[in-house]
């Protein structure tokens, strides 16, 4: 396979699920022909500057790919402005990019996945990224992978052709936004996605991956997903910048490779209406609600 596309990872402060993200990557069929680049952020406070160090140690002389280079930041970036320039400087360099962050393991297929929809929807500009992360949906019936409106962020790849969209500017996005566009990209009020929005506005996050995806819903653009899952996020412990401690959104792995893509450039209603189905029933009952509350109130309380 010709013109793969660049990798890159993006580190802090977790060596364990570092290492573990990069074992599980050094599996996958192309790796040993893949640039990966690994960005790693500089320690918000004295406190993280241990751990940050000792990540860096761990990844300074990567194996396994064809190149690895590490690029350091001495200042703390946070993580939407450190993928955001990473991105940006993949994509201007190589004209596309698959995007990784330290908790993620992958399929051993996984790059192939990535690779083989980049070159294929290269010069289709209504497909704006491709994902490889899906919920546990639970349909047989779903083809092997479909195009569905919202962009997942745990792996993901895009071109340049499309990032050159993304705006960062939130005000901007949100003007855009009528009743009806934002019940279409909330999937009707299934998932939080405008309530991020309004979060990000107000600085109670800093995502780029929903000022992504808004820009991508905008622009009349799809993503492509898997209908079973090609990762796994093993963040959801608690010690991720976004990430508390859940359960809902772990998946079993496919191990099979990816075999077939859509040819029609559209989205698939039964993939929508199965991704719907599940996000409106994710929080299970009232008692599941109540317990997932407390275990994370338990885990607030715990030291370190």
């Amino acid at each position: 396979m010709q013109n793969l596309a660049p990798i890159a990872l993006f580190v802090y402060n977790r060596p364990r699920h570092t290492e573990r993200t990069l074992k599980f990557l050094r599996q996958n069929t192309l790796a040993a022909e893949s640039r990966l680049f690994i960005f790693s952020d500089g320690p918000k406070n004295k406190a993280d500057e241990a751990a940050v160090e000792e990540v860096r140690a761990l990844v300074r002389n990567t194996e396994g790919f064809k190149s690895a280079e590490l690029i350091v930041s001495a200042e703390n970036k946070g993580l939407a402005a450190s993928v955001i320039s990473g991105v940006s400087r993949l994509t201007s360099d190589y004209g596309q990019v698959i995007v990784l962050e330290d908790d993620l393991i992958t399929s051993p297929h996984t790059l192939r996945y990535f690779n083989e929809a980049l070159e294929r929807y290269r010069n289709s500009d209504k497909v704006m990224h491709i994902g490889a992360y899906m919920y546990n949906l639970g349909n047989p019936q779903l083809p092997q992978t479909f195009f569905y409106r919202a962009a997942t962020s745990w792996g993901w790849a895009t071109w340049e052709r499309a990032w050159k969209h993304f705006d960062p500017d939130i005000d901007r996005l949100m003007n855009q936004f009528d009743a009806h566009k934002r019940r279409e990209f909330s999937i009707e009020g299934n998932m939080n996605f405008w309530k991020q929005m309004k979060a990000f506005k107000a600085g109670r996050n800093n995502s780029w991956a929903i000022r992504w995806y808004a820009s991508i819903f905008l622009k009349g653009g799809l993503t492509l997903n898997p209908s079973q899952s090609l990762v796994n996020n093993i963040g959801h412990d608690g010690s991720g910048t976004h990430s508390g401690i859940d359960d809902v959104y772990n998946v079993i792995i496919n191990p099979e490779p990816v075999t077939w893509f859509p040819e029609k450039i559209a989205e698939n209603p039964e993939a929508y209406q199965a991704i719907r189905h599940f996000l409106s029933k994710r929080k299970g009952t009232l008692w599941h609600r109540i317990k997932r509350y407390l275990i994370q109130k338990k885990h607030s309380w715990l030291p370190g």
